[in-house]
């Protein structure tokens, strides 16, 4: 006996028309996100900025919004992919309507607005609060390092640049030397051309040799900028010191210098990224910060720094959740890179009990060595008591999984944009992407 299969209605036509709703599930995540859009978020920054009448009509700022919307909590970041989905998959074509943008559209869109799409994150961060994700009991601090949009092989140090400036600049100058003593014979080669047609592969050079003043004057910059900068906290530590009666201990410091070091380097392709370590070995990216409530993990602020350390990242953060809600956390854990007595200080006098490791996360109160001021030392005394109750073992179960989601299951491994600006405002929607998933689980 043969066996029956359901019917195979390829060809059938349908009586009437289907709308491509249909084809998207009630509880989809799109649909959150456009009703989210329409009835919700305040997009006048966006919408305002279109006066002109003439020309061909743009398309919606609301549903180009939610079409971004869509794609970042979607895993799906560049506007090619954005574009070709909108051809492809109900849900972005639910959100155009059947008349999908171009991806240099959704690419114009995304750069022309990057500041007020940023924003957005502060709106849907309050609509979350208003729907009792956000509690402020207990906040985790933690950042990530995630890749720059450019290769950490287009990076060269200060060392080479010099070097390399010297050379260029020398064989630019051996061929305009000759070219000027060969004059006479060039005439007869080149005939009718005036026969001082710069070469190609010197203009190469001589852009590559610009390009490297440059980035070797922004080195130079840098480096006499932190060089003031040193002097100053150092002649204030002195007057603190002769105001407190203190001894002068140990030697004199060397100087600091405003020449950069050697092996300072600075890449080519995005200058404000850096070379970064990770787990995984060096990169060239950038420090993604972010703090996240305990309650429901959502992230209730965000930063970004192009610096290796977590240290200076603490007391902005901090201060950003009272900016974004209008109140602090009551508690707050963070690693041993943002431990410092200034941090320990602050989160003091904001009334906010503090849980910062003073080791490694194996053991961050690990009393074995008596270095750090006195707040430090009495946060290695509260974490060793508390032992594993502590409440800076909630960090690692509140941050960290967030990361997981953002780089991990939604694949958000490399930035698209260049430049630190850029990069923070496309930090803020991949922010915004995460807590929207929250909240539409939570609808």
């Amino acid at each position: 006996m043969s066996k029956h299969f359901r019917p195979w209605k390829i060809d059938q036509t349908q009586l009437l028309p289907a709308s491509v709703a249909d084809y998207v599930p009630a509880d989809h995540l799109s649909r959150f996100i456009v009703a989210l859009v329409r009835e919700s978020l305040d997009l006048s920054a966006i919408k305002g900025s279109y006066r002109s009448g003439l020309g061909q009509p743009p398309f919606d700022p609301a549903m180009m919004t939610a079409l971004l919307l869509n794609g970042y909590a979607s895993g799906i970041y560049s506007s090619r992919r954005i574009a070709k989905a909108c051809t492809e998959r109900a849900d972005f074509m639910m959100i155009v309507a059947g008349d999908p943008p171009d991806f240099r559209t959704i690419s114009d869109f995304r750069k022309r607005h990057l500041k007020a799409l940023a924003e957005l994150f502060v709106q849907v961060l309050r609509l979350a609060e208003t729907a009792g994700l956000v509690k402020l009991g207990h906040v985790a601090l933690d950042g990530t390092k995630i890749k720059a949009n450019a290769s950490k092989h287009k990076a060269m140090s200060y060392r080479r640049m010099k070097k390399r400036e010297a050379e260029l600049k020398a064989e630019v100058d051996r061929w305009l030397a000759a070219a000027e003593a060969a004059d006479a014979e060039e005439d007869t080669i080149h005939g009718n051309r005036r026969g001082d047609e710069m070469p190609g592969w010197v203009a190469d050079k001589q852009k590559r040799l610009e390009k490297i003043r440059k980035a070797k004057a922004a080195l130079e910059a840098e480096a006499k900028a932190a060089a003031e900068e040193e002097r100053r906290l150092r002649a204030e530590a002195e007057e603190q010191r002769l105001a407190e009666g203190r001894k002068k201990n140990g030697k004199t410091p060397k100087p600091p210098s405003d020449e950069p070091e050697g092996t300072a380097q600075r890449n080519f392709t995005d200058p404000d990224s850096r070379i970064l370590k990770t787990k995984d070995g060096y990169i060239q990216g950038y420090n993604a910060q972010a703090a996240v409530d305990a309650h429901a993990q959502i992230v209730v602020a965000h930063a970004l720094t192009p610096s290796m350390s977590d240290h200076g990242q603490l007391e902005p953060l901090i201060d950003e959740i009272a900016l974004n809600l209008h109140a602090f956390p009551k508690e707050a854990s963070a690693d041993a890179g943002y431990l410092s007595e200034a941090n320990l200080v602050a989160m003091a006098a904001r009334g906010i009990k503090a849980y910062v490791a003073t080791g490694r996360a194996s053991r961050p109160g690990d009393p074995g060595r008596a270095r750090g001021g006195p707040l430090t030392q009495a946060m290695r005394r509260k974490l060793k008591r508390a032992g594993w109750r502590s409440r800076y073992r909630l960090r690692k179960q509140i941050v960290e999984p967030v990361f997981g989601q953002i780089k991990q299951a939604r694949g958000f491994r490399q930035f698209l944009l260049r430049g630190v600006e850029k990069i923070r405002a496309e930090w803020a929607l991949i922010c915004t992407a995460h807590n929207l998933t929250k909240l539409a689980r939570a609808a």
